[in-house]
């Protein structure tokens, strides 16, 4: 009776602060709410009444996150989950230290390992090049290559352009999973994209394809037929966009390597969490911009080969598509998978919205549905459509993500990476 009023009073002291993790048998503390640390009782309190405050507060801080600790490889791995947690810098004083990495050395150091004294700095993990994923990023651009040129041997003869189309669909979403399955970009199970964000992506990835010729079709009247493969056909095909979006893959991946090992190297050279996030910020806003150059250098290759005319707009709406993908990747990756479901899902849904807009506009006193994509599109083109959605929407997951992948949180092995 007395173990459960005092864990009643603790909920009460804490003011929403803590919550019980029944799997422990602990309550976990955040720390950067306001008083969350400052309850009798816990280390750090200011409340001077209090007589039974630990006197070690490392201990008690290792008490509470015995499992974290045990099952840390290093140093760097307990500062992450602890950042997690809601310690900071600005709070970590509390347990006379200078920043969170200097306290997770001394838990690490003091954690009971079998042959070992406990160092206080182990070796850094950095991930590795394997040659299975290396090699698997290249599957998806050598499929998208090979349904292309199949296509453009079949333009006369439609039966067999159709029978060619869905087998390179397969081939590309088989060539796709295996790429994603492992390295950089392979996410763990706990991680795992929905059902709902696989089928937008899908749908972005269609409306890339077919999205424009349906829009400038629908506009002039149209479609008068299916499509054929051909820009000059009753429903135009961009086949140069989803080629260089197939032979991006590799880069995306390469790049996303290169993002990971340098996070890992400037995680372990960093004393504090605002200095990581310092160093950590340009980086991924570099490798960014690396992958939007080689992805704009695929897109004009594409367009010469195939002998495509110049968009700048269906060049700038693929570019953005490409982006958000990546983004939308790299955060599932490193566990944050709540904002790119809503945001593909966003950008998806308004891409179907101008589609539909302009067929609704047909109806009998609804053509005023249909003004606003008329006005856009008679200005800029088809492809401004993708452009202006995919453009904002990765945006807004860049910013989010210049906040979550510059955590220290978010690059601790998970095991995700085989």
């Amino acid at each position: 009776m007395s173990g459960r009023r005092q864990d009643v009073d603790l909920r009460g002291a804490l003011g929403g602060a803590a919550a019980w993790n029944a799997g422990s048998d602990e309550w976990l503390v955040t720390a950067d709410a306001p008083g969350a640390l400052d309850v009798p009782g816990l280390p750090g309190s200011s409340d001077e009444s209090s007589s039974r405050a630990p006197a070690d507060p490392v201990k008690a801080l290792m008490q509470r996150h015995r499992e974290l600790c045990e099952r840390a490889v290093d140093p760097l791995e307990i500062a992450a989950g602890l950042e997690a947690h809601g310690v900071t810098d600005r709070t970590v004083a509390r347990f006379r230290h200078r920043d969170v990495f200097s306290l997770a050395e001394e838990m690490y150091a003091r954690v009971p390992r079998d042959g070992e004294t406990g160092p206080a700095v182990a070796a850094v993990k950095l991930p590795k090049v394997r040659a299975g994923w290396a090699v698997l990023a290249l599957l998806p651009g050598a499929a998208c290559a090979a349904a292309v040129t199949g296509l453009r041997l079949t333009e006369d003869r439609p039966r067999l352009a159709v029978a060619v189309a869905v087998m390179g669909v397969l081939a590309i979403a088989l060539s796709l999973r295996l790429a994603l399955s492992r390295g950089p970009l392979h996410t763990t199970r706990a991680w795992r994209t929905t059902k709902g964000t696989r089928a937008w992506t899908c749908w972005l990835l269609a409306y890339a394809l077919l999205g424009d010729g349906l829009l400038g079709a629908a506009l002039a009247g149209g479609p008068d037929g299916w499509p054929n493969g051909d820009l000059d056909g009753p429903w135009p095909v961009r086949l140069g966009s989803v080629l260089a979006l197939g032979l991006a893959c590799a880069p995306a991946v390469w790049f996303a390597h290169l993002f990971a090992v340098r996070a890992r190297r400037r995680l372990a050279a960093s004393r504090t969490l605002e200095e990581f996030a310092a160093s950590a910020r340009p980086l991924l806003l570099s490798v960014f911009g690396l992958f939007l150059c080689v992805l704009s250098g695929l897109l004009a290759l594409c367009g010469v080969l195939l002998d495509e005319p110049v968009d700048p707009a269906a060049y700038a709406g693929t570019g953005a598509l490409g982006a958000l993908l990546l983004l939308a990747r790299l955060l599932t990756v490193h566990g944050f998978t709540h904002a790119p479901a809503v945001i593909l899902a966003a950008a998806g849904a308004a891409e179907a919205t101008a589609v539909a807009s302009v067929f609704a506009g047909r109806l009998p006193g609804c053509s005023f549905l249909a003004v606003p994509v008329e006005t856009v599109v008679g200005a800029w083109g088809a492809g401004v459509v993708p452009a202006l959605v995919c453009g904002a929407t990765a945006l807004v997951l860049l910013v989010h993500a210049t906040r979550t992948l510059t955590r220290a949180s978010a690059h601790a092995d998970h095991g995700g990476t085989p």
